[in-house]
């Protein structure tokens, strides 16, 4: 069993080593792949995705051991080595503890445990899906990005005090769009063809709006590091929704990465704002109805085989567990119900069909029957 000298060694070499991932965020490719990990774990606090991104920059989801059985009906792979992230230990204070700390609260932080987790990656069983599986399926459509940057478009001008305009692309100069803080205003291309650009471009921007405002703190950081920023947070909005920009360019970081306070602080901002757009855009693609699952029609259930309709049943029944909104787990239960349905008939099909070729074989009583009825 290992000391508390011991355990206290190894949580400051865990933190020192996602420092150091986070330092060798020099090129755009490191970034990118640490901007990945931002848009899977977007709700973890900064220090948790820094530690995720140390240990194991390709993962997605994690949970704990238990976690993955009860919840996921999942079980971890024999030898995968956990993840450590880490969570509060949280104490209820004593009225000294309180006028000591000078608070009212009567819970309060007072450390962190490191808690060992797992990437789906290193289990097995039941298929894992979430809202952002058919969101990515439906923003394949042309017309269903537009009706997101639509949505966005009107939500930041009647929800917001920014003002969004369109103008043709010939009168911006070779961008795209623009911020102009003086007037709180977001200028898109209007005409811009690739819509999923047009969409990135209007994250884009409004990534500056909230960075890079009059009343932000962060205005008067240079051209590159602002740029570098925005860029980041529409990265992570796009790959949240399923949208490949990888062609797009992140920009070059390393005029800022070398510095670790600056690198932590220019990080901690972008998820910031990225947590902000990534809420916002999944109420909208909700609103828009882009996160409902495509419903398998009637007839097409009859298609499939038993293996396909069992496997559709397993993961309709771990939707409806996952699922928080009401509207859409009412939506999965009918579906669930619709192919318990065919499962039920093509049973009743194939006893009958057993019971008409084996005529020799027994069949329950009436009276046995009856006695079950009451």
């Amino acid at each position: 069993m290992p000391n508390k000298a011991d355990v206290k060694a190894w949580k400051t070499q865990l933190v020192a080593q996602a420092e150091q991932q986070i330092l060798k965020l020099t090129d755009s490719d490191q970034f990118k792949k640490y901007l990945n990990t931002l848009a899977k774990f977007h709700r973890y606090s900064a220090r948790n995705i820094d530690l995720i991104y140390a240990q194991n920059p390709q993962a997605t989801q994690v949970a704990g051991f238990k976690q993955w059985q009860t919840a996921f009906n999942r079980t971890v792979n024999r030898g995968a080595k956990a993840i450590r992230i880490a969570a509060p230990i949280i104490k209820k204070l004593t009225p000294a503890e309180q006028k000591r700390l000078d608070t009212t609260d009567e819970r309060a932080i007072i450390g962190y445990r490191y808690l060992p987790v797992f990437d789906v990656a290193q289990t097995s069983g039941e298929p894992v899906l979430s809202a952002q599986d058919f969101v990515k399926e439906n923003l394949a459509d042309h017309q269903n990005v537009t009706s997101l940057y639509n949505a966005f478009k009107d939500y930041l001008n009647q929800q917001t005090d920014l003002k969004v305009s369109e103008v043709p692309l010939a009168t911006l100069n070779g961008a795209k769009g623009y911020f102009q803080p003086s007037t709180n205003e977001i200028v898109i291309g209007g005409d811009e063809p690739d819509n999923a650009l047009k969409l990135k471009t209007l994250y884009h921007e409004y990534a500056h709006s909230q960075l890079h405002g009059l009343k932000s703190a962060f205005k008067d950081r240079p051209r590159a590091y602002q740029e570098t920023q925005a860029e980041a947070v529409a990265y992570v909005a796009m790959q949240n929704i399923g949208v490949d920009t990888s062609n797009y360019s992140l920009g070059y970081v390393a005029t800022w990465a070398k510095d670790k306070d600056v690198i932590h602080s220019a990080l901690s901002e972008i998820q910031q704002v990225s947590n902000k757009v990534i809420e916002l855009s999944d109420g909208l693609t909700k609103q828009l109805g882009l996160q409902e699952a495509q419903k398998e029609p009637e007839h097409d259930l009859k298609k499939l085989s038993a293996q396909a309709l069992n496997k559709s049943y397993q993961s309709l029944q771990q939707q409806v567990q996952q699922t928080t909104n009401s509207q859409q787990k009412a939506q999965f239960k009918n579906q669930l119900h619709e192919i318990h349905e065919e499962i039920s008939e093509r049973t009743q099909k194939q006893l009958k069909a057993f019971s008409e070729q084996n005529p020799a074989i027994k069949q329950p009583e009436h009276n046995a029957a009856k006695t079950l009825k009451r």
